[in-house]
């Protein structure tokens, strides 16, 4: 199996099979990765944005276990400081009657707990099943010019993680909702009764990568290359090292290299009954508080249009689709509870340099 980081602060040399496909980029993110066929032995992906350090720029960090090459080579005409680099014009990816038409699914993989996804590709039945995965607060609409572009050729997915975009609960998990002092009486997940399906419920990387491994099973049928950006290329990787039966091949888009604070209940059984609460629902009256404070300056949509500003460097992208989506899932009214439990929820039973090291 294959895996290709891209970060903003690293360059990484991977030795990659002559046969194997990889996502190549433009250094303009995820909304312009094209699927081709490795020329060279060695792969570089470099990654650009507000994010970048400058004081990292020049040096190269190679992951153990992975081949350097050409190192000089690739290092010729990459600007040493940040305010070298010069704005481009990003061309978008085609539009018309050639683009691949995008279908809608729900897939309901537990009891009242449903997925929201999305394909492409699929009248092409013998090409390579690709599925990206979002980050954290996006979803399936993040990855609508790849499912138009590379479902011409091949079969395109991708899905909404549970407790975000579309895949948030369609009823409370706790129906008693006697929330007054959040000011929102439709705020979902506040209450002190507990639905017999949310029971043990948290939205965790351990269900994401739970989630993901069904989708395969019983969606997809067969095994993947998985494309992962941020949250998505934690749980591509971690998913990669659990089934490696299922994936193909993995590239990570700025793969966030850590989820969660809290011990895991499965690694530190000891150490994690120390909290009294990970992620679960009822939230405790003191999380609600906090939830309160917090969701109100995340969800306002100034806030949100920043964050917007500082993670996509070239500001005269059109993100209208992607801003008015955010601000929709944040009106509904499980939103704030299944944030509180994605912030508190535990680590992984595996952490990320575990996971790249399998």
């Amino acid at each position: 199996m294959e895996v290709v980081s891209c970060s903003h602060s690293r360059l990484a040399f991977h030795q990659t099979p002559s046969s194997a496909w990889w996502f190549r980029g433009n250094g303009l993110g995820p909304g312009h990765a094209k699927l081709t066929r490795p020329r060279r032995s060695a792969i570089l992906c470099l990654g650009t944005g507000a994010a970048s350090n400058p004081g990292d720029s020049g040096k190269v960090q190679a992951s153990r276990g992975f081949y350097v090459s050409d190192v000089d080579a690739a290092l010729r005409g990459i600007p040493t400081k940040a305010g070298e680099i010069e704005k481009m014009i990003i061309p978008g990816l085609p539009e018309g009657p050639e683009s691949s038409v995008i279908s809608t699914g729900f897939w309901e993989w537990k009891p009242k707990l449903t997925v929201y996804y999305e394909k492409s590709g699929m009248e092409n039945s013998k090409a390579p099943s690709v599925l990206f995965l979002p980050g954290f607060g996006v979803g399936t609409f993040h990855y609508e010019k790849q499912l138009k572009d590379l479902g011409r050729d091949y079969k395109v997915w991708t899905m909404d993680f549970l407790g975000q975009g579309m895949s948030l609960p369609r009823e409370d998990p706790t129906p008693n909702n006697t929330v007054e002092e959040l000011g929102e009486d439709a705020f979902w997940g506040f209450g002190q009764e507990l639905q017999p399906w949310a029971e043990e419920l948290v939205y965790s990387i351990d269900l994401w990568r739970d989630q993901v491994q069904h989708f395969i099973e019983e969606v997809i049928r067969e095994p993947v290359f998985i494309v992962g950006n941020s949250l998505g290329g934690f749980v591509a990787l971690y998913l990669a090292a659990s089934s490696p039966h299922l994936v193909k091949g993995v590239t990570l888009l700025n793969a966030t290299p850590f989820w969660g604070f809290l011990p895991n209940p499965a690694r530190s059984p000891w150490l994690s009954k120390i909290f009294p609460w990970a992620g679960t629902f009822p939230l405790p009256s003191f999380v609600r508080k906090l939830t309160e404070t917090l969701w109100q300056k995340i969800s306002d949509p100034r806030s949100i249009q920043g964050i917007l500003k500082q993670v996509y460097a070239d500001h005269s992208t059109n993100v209208d689709n992607v801003f008015s989506r955010i601000i929709e899932t944040t009106q509904h009214p499980a939103a704030a509870a299944s944030f509180a439990s994605i912030m508190c929820a535990p680590m992984g039973q595996i952490s990320f340099e575990e996971a790249l090291s399998r």
